[in-house]
This record gives structure tokens, C-alpha cells and sequence, in this order.
């Protein structure tokens, strides 16, 4: 039998309802062009400091800093972090612990 991290777990259930609730409500309005969540935003709504956003995404302070100031667009795996983040802010203390 095969070993499944349940945080992995949790965060694919997560990110599935995320998705398919965006997906629902977004679905008229897309036309091949999605939205890059807003790093800084996403951080400030969280409260949390950029060491510690930098930490629960798993990336450098500086991929942080450069996602701020525009510098380069996150990863489709860190958008959709941020995603969870953005829809449940409580999320990001789970991903520090």
C-alpha cells in the first residue's frame, strides 16, 4: 500500500473545491485568460511576514519579493497555493505548523 502525505491530500481536496467553485462562478467571464493571484495582497491579508509567506509557499524570500515588485510570475503550482490561501487565509498558519 502506498504512502500518502495527508497534507498533500488535504491541500489536492482543497485546491479541487477552490478550482471548481472559481471555475463555477468565473466560467462566463473567461475568455483564455486567467487571473495571477496577488502576492503581496494574499500576504497582507494573512498578516503574515515575507519570511514567513515565503515559507508556507516552500519558496526564497527573494521568489517573494520578485513575485511583488513583477519582477516573474509564480509557478501554476504556487498560484494555486496562493488560491487556497486567498479562499481560506487560516490555511497559510496550517502550512507554517
Amino acid at each position: 500500500m502506498e504512502y500518502k502525505d495527508p497534507m498533500v491530500e488535504l491541500l489536492s481536496s482543497l485546491e479541487h473545491i477552490v478550482l471548481t467553485r472559481e471555475v463555477i462562478q468565473a466560467a462566463p467571464a473567461l475568455k483564455g485568460e486567467v487571473s495571477i493571484p496577488e502576492p503581496k495582497r494574499i500576504r497582507e491579508i494573512t498578516g503574515m511576514e515575507i519570511d514567513e509567506f515565503a515559507l508556507a509557499m516552500g519558496v526564497s524570500v527573494s521568489s517573494v519579493k520578485s513575485w511583488e515588485a513583477k519582477r516573474s510570475k509564480p509557478s501554476r503550482s504556487a498560484q494555486k497555493l496562493m488560491q487556497l490561501i486567498q479562499s481560506n487565509p487560516c490555511l497559510s498558519r496550517e502550512l507554517l505548523g
